[in-house]
């Protein structure tokens, strides 16, 4: 449950602050009437995109079986695992100019195309945000055993994300949204090795890919990732108290490469 809670939390976060960009952006330009509704009405059109590709997903899988259905999810797997980390750096590398690039998008839209180009701006926008949390919550819950604690989480997630919104917009300063944005990315990128673990533990299970040594090592005294609160972690990091040789593999190169590009985006900054 606390994964789901804290994807939809801050997913829903940088979605709430878009739409505050654009509708300052508006309000500041004299859209305040015809424009707001073109922001809102896009706003909903995002959501709806977002949970027809959640519905073509569930769609596809219920029409898969066997081999083709395990293939199919262990894609999702790898998929939302590199979004996730897609996502991350992007935020590193733009983050700082999103204001401003979201302002020049509704900007040249409105221009061209009134309020059509201001609808299309939101919903492209909250569609790849909710795209995004919907992927993330489809891979969570191939690994997840009780799709109720998913859900739930996602709900208070969602529920977390407005009380925040809420107190922000009260002038609670609490929230400082570049340090947010910097501890969620380390979180999400904890999430990221999660699932991909999961889909390389999957490809071992088919016969594709060999475990090497299976284990390594065992720190099941230390930590049993069959227990509460090793499971707990497990789905949250990837951590595996006996992991073969693939998955310790699979561990130093997604961290050195993601410690990589982080440095030379911190070098270009």
């Amino acid at each position: 449950m606390g994964n789901s809670l804290f994807v939809v939390w801050r997913e829903s976060i940088e979605a709430m602050l878009v739409i505050g960009i654009l509708h300052a952006w508006l309000k500041r330009n004299g859209g305040a009437g015809p424009g707001l509704r073109a922001l809102w009405s896009g706003v909903v059109a995002g959501l709806g995109l977002a949970l027809a590709l959640g519905w073509a997903m569930l769609s596809v899988q219920s029409e898969l079986t066997g081999e083709a259905l395990e293939w199919f999810q262990t894609a999702i797997l790898f998929i939302a695992a590199g979004l996730i980390v897609q996502m991350v750096l992007w935020m590193q590398k733009h983050g700082r100019q999103m204001k401003q690039s979201l302002e020049q998008d509704i900007s040249r839209a409105a221009a061209s195309s009134g309020a059509f180009g201001i609808a299309a701006v939101a919903a492209l926008a909250i569609a790849r945000e909710g795209a995004e949390t919907v992927i993330f919550l489809y891979g969570m819950g191939l690994e997840s055993p009780d799709s109720g604690q998913l859900a739930m989480g996602a709900a208070l997630g969602l529920l977390l994300a407005l009380a925040t919104a809420w107190a922000v917009n009260r002038g609670l300063r609490f929230l400082d949204y570049r340090r947010f944005f910097r501890i969620s990315g380390f979180l999400l990128l904890l999430l990221a090795i999660a699932l991909l673990v999961a889909g390389m533990e999957r490809l071992i299970g088919m016969g594709w890919l060999p475990t090497l040594i299976d284990p390594v090592w065992d720190s099941s005294a230390l930590l049993d990732d069959t227990s509460r609160l090793g499971a707990m972690v497990s789905a949250f990091t990837g951590y595996r108290a006996r992991p073969s040789l693939m998955l310790v593999a699979l561990y130093a190169v997604y961290w050195s490469s993601v410690l990589l590009v982080q440095r030379r985006l911190n070098r270009h900054a």
